[in-house]
């Protein structure tokens, strides 16, 4: 890591700085692992000046999770361009890119977060603030894919599939994470085959969902994720 240079900041820059700081940190160890000492030599200033800005490692750890929440979910934000195969694959690389650089963080947002106190005690208001910011996280997912599908007002079945994908690909990540014995390059593709997978068994059981799927698939080109995924369902039953 860089070390920072000492030089006069205004309070909203530095604040900025020690949160990237932090988040950097955050990203390599868990947060139970970092002080407030490594934070301010990474940041180039006093113990006591980080103590300034953020009470305590406590704020420091909230707000660092608040920018990585906000990072991750623009990750679902994606122009409305060519056919929701392509769409799609691309959110889950730029996903699985955020899960690589920030493992152990990523790993804290998803799993509730370390309770991190000055007294290493379980910090319940840290656990409501990283539920409410994953919450977020994954309305904030929802919201952009059902702008794909071009709805707005869901039916049930729909927001089953779509919810049921997101959490899918939280626990893909965290599984992978784990050892990483799968390339992402073949968990990236799967996890949008997995998404019309779930879209198709609904639309078994119910004529709107079949009429999404059959205009989702209608501009869907012949090599894509999804008409790649019917031929090997195809060969696979015959």
């Amino acid at each position: 890591m860089t070390i920072g240079v000492r030089r006069r900041m205004g309070v909203e820059e530095r604040r900025q700085q020690l949160i990237g700081v932090a988040l950097e940190l955050f990203s390599r160890r868990s947060p139970d692992e970092v002080s407030i000492d490594e934070i301010a030599s990474a940041a180039g200033i006093s113990r006591p000046l980080v103590y300034h800005y953020f009470p305590g490692k406590l704020s420091l750890y909230e707000a660092a999770l608040q920018r990585a929440s906000d990072d991750l979910a623009a990750r679902f934000v994606e122009p409305h361009e060519g056919p929701l195969g392509a769409r799609l694959l691309r959110v889950m690389r730029r996903y699985f890119d955020f899960v690589d650089e920030h493992g152990p963080g990523f790993s804290a947002l998803m799993r509730g977060g370390p309770a991190v106190s000055a007294g290493g005690a379980c910090s319940m208001s840290t656990i409501s603030t990283t539920n409410a910011l994953v919450d977020s996280v994954r309305q904030a997912a929802y919201v952009q894919i059902l702008s794909h599908l071009g709805v707005t007002d869901p039916p049930a079945r729909l927001e089953l599939v779509v919810r049921s994908w997101i959490s899918l690909a939280e626990s893909t990540a965290l599984i992978w994470l784990d050892g990483r014995r799968i390339p992402r390059e073949e968990l990236e593709p799967q996890l949008v085959n997995d998404f019309a997978a779930l879209a198709a068994v609904s639309a078994a059981y119910d004529e709107e969902m079949a009429e999404l799927l059959r205009a989702i698939m209608k501009d869907e080109p012949a090599d894509g994720p999804f008409a790649h995924l019917a031929g090997r369902l195809i060969a696979l039953a015959s």
